[in-house]
């Protein structure tokens, strides 16, 4: 963990980690207990928490035995989501990041794999631009919009990193990087790593 960048090191594990978008992530939590995930779609600007979110509901929903299976698929989802799930939960999650720069061509196809696997699938499309995701994925999936983060949501975040990483800092040193950031929590890490 010692080369790891710090935006990996200290991405948040759980939903309850996470630093912003509560009422995304109390919608998310509501339907986990009710059972009722659906196809979803994040978007909105880079270091929003949109990754984060996926990833640490997926880590709720599934054993770390059953998260071994679960990644960010790229190729054959097809024969990937085509195969019998070995856990509990009957349903995969099938991560797309950067969606956005998918074709409109491998989006159709993605919409029939959508419609055909509704019963043991679910897809989570992640992407800076809406526009750029075809109207027929978008009518799919329930979607949630990140908008930039607070520099008050930013703040104790920051400070975690700083004070786990032992990082000297003058407090206008803090402001600075926030400023900066404007509103990228990635970016923020960035900087300050």
């Amino acid at each position: 963990m010692a080369n790891l960048p710090w935006i990996e090191k200290y991405r948040p594990a759980t939903l309850d980690e996470l630093v912003s978008h509560k009422d995304i992530i109390d919608t998310i939590r509501r339907y986990i207990s009710l059972g009722e995930l659906p196809h979803l779609l994040f978007y909105g600007p880079a270091g929003t928490g949109k990754t984060s979110t996926i990833l640490a509901l997926a880590k709720q929903m599934y054993t770390p035995t059953e998260m071994r299976g679960i990644g960010i698929v790229r190729d054959e989802i097809q024969t990937f989501v085509s195969t019998q799930t070995l856990h509990k939960k009957g349903i995969k999650l099938i991560i797309l990041d950067e969606a956005d720069a998918m074709t409109n061509d491998a989006q159709n196809a993605l919409r029939r794999i959508i419609e055909q696997y509704t019963a043991t699938a679910r897809f989570c499309f992640i992407c800076n631009y809406l526009s750029k995701i075809i109207p027929a994925v978008q009518s799919r999936c329930t979607r949630f919009r990140f908008g930039p983060l607070s520099n008050e949501q930013m703040m104790p975040r920051l400070e975690y990193v700083i004070e786990k990483e032992q990082v000297q800092i003058e407090p206008e040193g803090k402001k600075a990087i926030l400023q900066l950031a404007n509103g990228d929590m990635r970016r923020a890490l960035n900087i300050l790593q």
